[in-house]
């Protein structure tokens, strides 16, 4: 259950995420679910390892705004990766 929480949480994360720092991604809706889904699995992973992640097993406020920073932490680094 755990990875498909992430997931879906991701592809929700990736939408608020690019709500909170709009601009030209040039990947459009398909690239903005991805980089929430990585965002997502990266940010539990993350808060998990380094303690902070409490139960992060199923549909909560606490998991989806750790899903939610770390899309926004996903798509800031990608900005700066694709920076022309």
């Amino acid at each position: 259950m755990g990875i498909l929480a992430w997931i879906l949480f991701g592809l929700i994360a990736g939408i608020i995420a690019k709500l909170i720092m709009p601009g030209r991604d040039g990947g459009g809706f398909i690239l903005t679910c991805i980089l929430g889904i990585v965002g997502a699995v990266v940010g539990g992973w993350l808060a998990t390892t380094f303690g902070f992640g409490g139960d992060i097993t199923g549909f909560n406020l606490h998991s989806f705004l750790i899903a939610v920073v770390g899309a926004i932490v996903v798509l800031a680094v990608f900005r700066l990766v694709r920076r022309d």
